[in-house]
């Protein structure tokens, strides 16, 4: 176990993308490896987190400083030897590089699949009501999401499993892949 434990540095796993993207499903089956290979790690995943803390909102600021919160968790948890596999929409490039700032190891995620096909995939219907104008504050929509400008790895969920998005995700980790 020691052997695997040291080949892989513990870093802050950031995944951003729009709602539907595969930012979920991939990063709890990263997260769920991981642990498997006896890593010390947590998964804050960003629905987890607005249930525990449920007033947090969705204007810009609400939502920067909801990223800017879970970072610092995710700075200090990383700061101990913990691996943290964070999912959050984070649709504002400065919350993210302000996270970033705060991390000792820090690698972007950019789950990069089109408006078009989160849309296709939304089994709760969230694109369509705001669409309808029955959600304000919808990123991709009637919100802006700013797309990573140089993020570490950048996956595009379209044409893939999940189970192959976990794996680029282990291959850039071993240094064997480019984002």
């Amino acid at each position: 176990m020691k052997n695997k434990k040291s080949a892989l540095k513990p870093t802050v796993l950031w995944f951003t993308g729009l709602s539907g993207s595969g930012k979920s499903t991939i990063s709890e089956r990263v997260y769920a490896q991981l642990k498997e290979q006896g890593y010390e790690v947590e998964h804050l995943d960003g629905d987890a987190v607005r249930e525990v803390f449920p007033t947090t909102g969705f204007s810009k600021k609400e939502r920067d400083d909801h990223v800017k919160r879970v970072g610092f968790v995710a700075s200090l948890l990383q700061k101990h030897g913990v691996f943290v596999v964070a999912s959050f929409i984070s649709p504002y490039q400065d919350a993210r590089d302000f996270v970033r700032d705060m991390c000792q190891d820090f690698t972007e995620i950019h789950i990069s699949t089109p408006l078009e096909v989160c849309e296709e995939r939304d089994v709760k219907g969230l694109y369509e009501k705001a669409r309808k104008g029955e959600i304000d504050n919808f990123t991709g929509i009637s919100d802006p999401y700013e797309e990573p400008e140089d993020p570490e790895l950048s996956i595009d969920t379209t044409n893939i499993t999940p189970e192959e998005g976990v794996q680029r995700v282990f291959e850039y980790l071993r240094g064997e892949a480019d984002g």
